[in-house]
């Protein structure tokens, strides 16, 4: 696995997304679930998130914690990255959110932009980039290079499902940016798709599944 993965070994990480797989779990649950790994997602990503001396006023008496510095700004590859963003977003205090509209064309597999909305200030803190399946890595690196674009220098890519050949992509175009994963499947098909995968996320998420 290359210096740049972390793959989350949790107890609790690999129970949510061993149900968000499963045929059996409805469009509500699988919401859930996948707000739920973005907030743990978001909690790993930011472990070393750079932060500055901050004093506060306790009812006893004066106390130095610590703050984040800069803004925190969740970018959701759309469409099924708002999933987990919401939870990324809840937990982050200040989060703002940017949009990115990526999409993989089913038959050269190459990303296609439609959509960017991002704030001013991103470039002036961390960039948690979102998308729940890292598969052939052409939209990650796609968005990646945006937001680099827009001076990110601090780009954190995130994901519920990677496949070893996203990896090898995003890591070879982007070596800088750290890849942050649920779990890390066997391989891609034929036609793209994360084997053993989930399915389609978005559809998953938004209940359009036909």
């Amino acid at each position: 696995m290359a210096e740049n993965v972390h793959l989350i070994d949790h107890p609790l990480v690999a129970h949510l997304q061993t149900e968000l797989r499963s045929n059996d779990t409805g469009t509500w649950r699988f919401r859930e679930i996948a707000e739920r790994l973005g907030e743990l997602l978001a909690y790993e990503a930011l472990r070393d998130a750079p932060r500055q001396a901050h004093t506060v006023s306790t009812p006893m008496e004066p106390y130095t914690g610590a703050q984040l510095v800069g803004p925190v700004t969740v970018v959701p590859i759309l469409r099924a990255g708002i999933g987990p963003a919401a939870g990324m977003a809840r937990l982050i205090p200040g989060a703002q959110v940017g949009h990115l509209g990526m999409f993989r064309d089913e038959k050269s597999l190459k990303p296609v932009s439609y959509y960017v909305k991002l704030p001013a200030d991103i470039a002036q803190g961390v960039a948690l980039l979102i998308d729940p399946m890292l598969a052939t890595g052409g939209s990650a690196s796609a968005a990646v290079h945006v937001l680099k674009q827009r001076g990110c220098t601090d780009i954190r890519f995130t994901c519920l499902v990677a496949a070893p050949e996203g990896i090898d992509r995003l890591s070879a175009d982007h070596p800088d940016v750290p890849i942050t994963a649920c779990a890390i499947d066997r391989q891609l098909n034929e036609k793209g798709y994360i084997l053993p995968g989930l399915g389609d996320a978005g559809d998953r998420i938004f209940g359009t599944v036909e």
